[in-house]
């Protein structure tokens, strides 16, 4: 009965149902589950009990004549004192100059609007004489579209939860809603449409925010075990000696969370499972030395491995680091697109004929030309550049070799395991021993002169400066510096004594490799970017970060930004120019100027910002919850994946009945096919 059509509904035409299709609601149970996003409260509560600056509705009388002002053309204030319990509070209604008429001394009058905690006002939205009784207490308040009117959706949600919310089943096993004491799905229904009490609208929220985390993280949870299931017989039998042997040899000793995240890959490519782990870590935290292990080990085990990173330059320098490291232990080859010709024909035999043990490149790794030999391990940096068809395809160019994803965006737990849910994540969250935590500050636009003294001197002693903007070129809109001007302006400063480069996103990726090769060779002393120079990019001699209007910018991004400098021995320092006008702005410069740990920070950013800065909401596959709020709700949605673990690990459908609903839904979803659950 729920799945019929939408216009089986009472009262729902044509014209309506048409309007209702816009808001994506096509059935008996889209009307349904189409939840209000705010309430309306016209509960009257103590003065005690009113927060400041929120909605509020109370009900006194009228202690004084209202007194009407005009200002402006057609404005008009209309103000008077009222007497709530024992106060007396002053209520402002603007452009009512109507109710001056209506309104008496020594009437009682309910009035609803934005409570001023401080001053004991009320500036009124709504108004009625008489007491508040006549009003529903709690009123539903949806999303809408413009052809369509609170008044008529409200009657249809009201008219559909009487004929149909009978038949509403209820999913959730007996123990799980005994457990956590959660009202039943029907009547939390009625609450979340229409609420008798705060009380009662807390719980159905609390209900159905489990219910949505649960369900998510159940499909996240069963497509793991189906994608582990079916690649059975992947173990990697490597060379304990021979890696223990290269770890020693390494100049480095590595760190707790350096040698627990390694061990947790080198369990992974021992078991019959294929790898699929994320591993996170701050910029500059030793991810590269973990990535060189894992594939050495694979080297050991007599495959091949494939590292993949997002630009040429990246793809370089990891080729001569690792060259470095294995010396003589191993065949490092690049590919990359420029790499052409005969040269490029003979990497590609050598990738075929296994004399490659080590491929680096960049997605020109997983064009159809390049066949391995033996692929036992990929490794993806800055896995959230490349899209999910690109890491498919490079993952099935080997027989189920193990996969690696590599970040150096610090995300919150919250997000790791919600956008991550189907993968192991590890962490390294320890930097290591000597490294210099950058010195930041954060300056207001006047002091820009001050900065550039600064840049002149850390020039002047042989270091490089990188200097950010966020747009390329002005806008009449946005009043921001822009990479174009400034890079006008600092050439005119600084030239012919250092030189100035420009980059930015309109180049093609030719003009921005050698922009980034002449500023890594120092023939550029001082760069002028946009945020394009935000991945990876190991520049050791730039010691200064001037970052412009950096209120623009997430913390995450800031953060990423910093880590460009403070990859050598000497102090680096970055440089916040901004002037936030709001609160939120001023609380990210504090941020930053009072913390270098990138996990500490995203949680914060999370917190300001909303979870769709991490990954740019379009790719990110974050999902869309109507109820549950991951940076809100994050203990809830920790309970659930623990409860997802367990009836899967479990298999309790097999056996307990009450968990049949669940099942069902589960096979309904397209991601799952249906034979993960027998």
């Amino acid at each position: 009965m729920l799945r019929q059509p939408i216009n089986e509904v009472k009262g729902v035409g044509e014209k309506v149902a048409a309007h209702l299709n816009e808001l994506g609601l096509f059935t008996v149970e889209d009307l349904l589950f189409y939840f209000p996003f705010r309430y309306d409260s016209y509960e009257v509560k103590p003065l005690t009990e009113l927060a400041h600056n929120e909605k509020a509705t109370i009900e006194g009388k009228v202690v004084s004549e209202p007194s009407l002002s005009y200002f402006g053309r057609r404005k008009s204030r209309l103000t008077m004192t009222l007497q709530v319990e024992q106060f007396a509070v002053k209520a402002v209604m603007f452009n009512r100059a109507f109710a001056k008429k209506q309104i008496q001394q020594g009437d009682t009058i309910t009035v609803t609007g934005k409570w001023d905690q401080q001053r004991l006002q009320i500036t009124v939205s709504q108004y009625k004489k008489g007491e508040s009784k006549s009003q529903e207490p709690i009123q539903p308040v949806y999303s809408l579209k413009e052809n369509l009117t609170l008044n008529t959706l409200r009657k249809v949600i009201k008219t559909a939860l009487d004929d149909y919310s009978h038949e509403v089943q209820e999913i959730l096993p007996e123990d799980i809603k005994n457990s956590y004491k959660l009202p039943d799905r029907a009547g939390a229904l009625h609450q979340m449409h229409y609420p008798q009490s705060r009380i009662l609208l807390k719980h159905a929220k609390r209900r159905f925010i489990y219910e949505e985390f649960l369900l998510f993280q159940l499909k996240m949870q069963l497509l793991r075990k189906s994608h582990r299931e079916s690649t059975k017989g992947n173990a990697q039998r490597y060379n304990n000696d021979e890696l223990t042997s290269f770890v020693q040899s390494l100049p480095y000793e590595l760190t707790n969370a350096q040698k627990k995240s390694l061990a947790e890959i080198l369990k992974d490519m021992k078991s019959s499972y294929r790898m699929n782990r994320l591993l996170q870590g701050d910029v500059g935290s030793g991810k590269t030395a973990v990535a060189a292990i894992a594939l050495y080990a694979s080297l050991t085990s007599g495959k091949q491995g494939a590292l993949m990173v997002p630009t040429e330059i990246l793809a370089e320098q990891h080729f001569h680091s690792l060259q470095e490291m294995f010396h003589s232990r191993a065949n490092v080859v690049l590919l990359t697109g420029s790499v052409k010709g005969r040269r490029r024909k003979e990497i590609l035999e050598r990738i075929n004929k296994k004399e490659a043990d080590i491929i680096v490149g960049t997605h020109a790794l997983i064009q159809e030309e390049v066949v391995f030999n033996d692929l036992g391990m990929v490794i993806v940096d800055e896995q959230h550049r490349f899209g999910v068809q690109q890491r498919r395809t490079l993952r099935d160019k080997g027989l189920h070799p193990d996969v690696l994803f590599m970040t150096a965006t610090p995300i919150p737990r919250t997000l790791a395991i919600t956008a991550f849910g189907d993968m192991d994540v590890s962490v390294i969250d320890e930097m290591p021993a000597g490294r210099k935590p950058v010195e930041t500050y954060w300056v207001k636009g006047e002091m820009t002169n001050r900065v550039l003294s600064f840049i002149h001197k850390e020039v002047a002693d042989g270091h490089q400066a990188y200097v950010i903007c966020p747009l390329i070129e002005e806008s009449d809109k946005l009043d921001i510096q822009n990479a174009v001007d400034i890079y006008t302006q600092l050439s005119a400063v600084f030239e012919p004594d250092s030189s100035v480069g420009l980059m930015h996103g309109r180049l093609s990726n030719e003009e921005k490799e050698e922009v980034m090769k002449r500023f890594s060779e120092n023939e550029l002393q001082i760069l002028v970017s946009t945020t394009v120079v935000e991945v990876g990019v190991n520049v050791p001699n730039a010691t200064v970060m001037v970052i412009y209007d950096a209120e623009r910018f997430g913390l995450s991004q800031l953060h990423q930004l910093r880590g460009r400098v403070g990859r050598g021995d000497r102090q680096s320092y970055c440089i916040l120019l901004a002037d936030p006008k709001g609160d939120v702005g001023k609380e990210r410069m504090r941020i930053m100027t009072e913390t270098n740990d990138g996990f500490e920070l995203s949680e914060q950013d999370l917190k300001l910002r909303g979870p769709g800065d991490f990954f740019g909401r379009k790719q990110s596959g974050l999902p869309d919850f109507k109820v549950g709020d991951m940076v809100h709700d994050y203990r809830a949605l920790e309970t659930a994946r623990q409860d997802a673990l367990d009836i899967i690990e479990g298999e309790k459908w097999l056996h307990d009945p009450s968990y049949s609903e669940i099942k069902a839904l589960l096979e309904e979803d397209e991601h799952l096919k249906g034979e993960v659950l027998d």
